[in-house]
């Protein structure tokens, strides 16, 4: 197949995307197709107007490839391209839109509120910050309200710390959620597929000798994996139930991965969502297919059949 790759862009997650779309781009090539790597660059539309690939593959995290614009240019262009459809990436990026269409259908994620930097100025930061630790308690956990890699998430553990951390926080956006810090187990499920043909890889379980923030995701050392997941059989099966249901309810299409918090009742607890996972050699996804014992260039290889096979 002729296959096009594209990482890069310009978000502060642009060297991931590269390493990620390197690591594809070897993978498909071991199994004989012909495969580009191209930036997400002004030369990007007249490059693929001329070469028409068989598909494309978006591997651009942050806002423009996850936010579903990029899937949305492919789509006028009329390229067949793998991952979630524009809409459905649209609804995922932007976390408090998909945890209330989560929680609507009772999958389980952490209370929370979004503010936006604006607000704080306009009545008080310090009293803002009152309220929200009087009403979720701590440790609560900042983040922006859109966007990945865990860039500019802070764990709160107290008072003192919120400033701090809403700064972080509105350094990657203008828009915070807020959301109660579930105590427990933090695992990632990756999902493949579309549908009811979706299926999920045994979990990962993350241990980090802190937050698990940017740095210890791309840096190897500071976090131990375990996959699959140390869960026991019904915790296993309901943590990759709630994976499952959150890509068919989300829409999602041909790989995702759902980052879950196991609380101590056992109650998975949905807390990211992400259409377009990072695929560098400590990446979560690439782990599990280890783990369920696939050839990692097999499975790319289906998964852009897939999407070629959408027309």
């Amino acid at each position: 197949m002729d296959v096009t790759i594209l990482a890069g862009g310009l978000s502060h997650e642009r060297d991931v995307s590269l390493r990620s779309g390197r690591r594809v781009q070897e993978a498909l090539r071991a199994l004989g197709d012909s495969v580009t790597l191209h930036d997400v660059d002004p030369s990007l539309i007249p490059a693929l107007l001329e070469e028409k690939p068989d598909v494309v593959w978006p591997i651009v995290h942050g806002a423009s490839g996850e936010d579903g614009s990029l899937q949305g240019l492919l789509e006028l262009l009329e390229i067949p391209f793998v991952g979630t459809a524009a809409k459905e990436a649209r609804v995922a990026w932007v976390k408090s839109v998909a945890k209330a269409v989560l929680g609507r259908v009772g999958i389980a994620t952490p209370d929370f509120v979004t503010l936006p930097q604006s607000l704080f100025l306009e009545v008080g930061a310090d009293r803002v910050m009152d309220v929200l630790a009087s009403n979720f308690g701590l440790p609560v956990v900042v983040k922006p309200a859109r966007g990945g890699s865990a860039l500019g998430v802070t764990l709160v553990r107290e008072r003192a710390q919120l400033p701090q951390a809403l700064v972080h926080c509105f350094a990657y956006g203008d828009m915070a959620l807020i959301e109660r810090a579930v105590v427990g187990t933090e695992v990632a499920v990756s999902v493949i597929g579309t549908g009811e043909a979706a299926r999920a890889l045994p979990a990962v379980e993350i241990v980090c000798d802190g937050a698990y923030d940017y740095d210890a995701r791309y840096n190897p050392g500071r976090v131990e994996y375990f996959a699959p997941a140390r869960l026991d059989g019904a915790t296993a099966q309901a943590v990759e139930d709630a994976a499952l249901a959150t890509h068919r309810e989300m829409g999602l299409r041909d790989l995702s991965r759902i980052d879950i918090i196991v609380a101590a009742d056992g109650t998975p607890n949905v807390i990211d969502i992400n259409v377009a996972p990072g695929l560098t050699e400590v990446s979560l996804l690439p782990q599990a297919v280890a783990a369920a014992g696939i050839d990692l260039g097999t499975l790319y290889r289906e998964i852009v059949e897939a999407a070629a096979a959408r027309g």
